[in-house]
């Protein structure tokens, strides 16, 4: 199992998925409207290493954050 967190300002519970890669876990997000947003403009983690592509291959135990911009001083 895969662990997804939604951190900052998003709303949702962790999930917990057998998913395999990125991609996987996108086509499964974009299918909840109220995460489609988010998805266009947040930042993706996977074990606390971000990561530039839906290429990344996942295994059991792995970490996956999505983290929306944030604003700051």
């Amino acid at each position: 199992m895969v662990r997804v967190e939604f951190l900052g300002p998003i709303q949702k519970a962790p999930l917990e998925l057998e998913i395999t890669n990125l991609s996987e876990l996108a086509d499964i997000l974009q299918k909840e409207s109220e995460l489609s947003e988010w998805l266009e403009n947040s930042a993706v983690a996977v074990n606390d290493m971000l990561v530039g592509t839906l290429d990344v291959v996942l295994k059991d135990g792995d970490k996956v954050s999505l983290l929306p911009p944030v604003c700051g001083g």
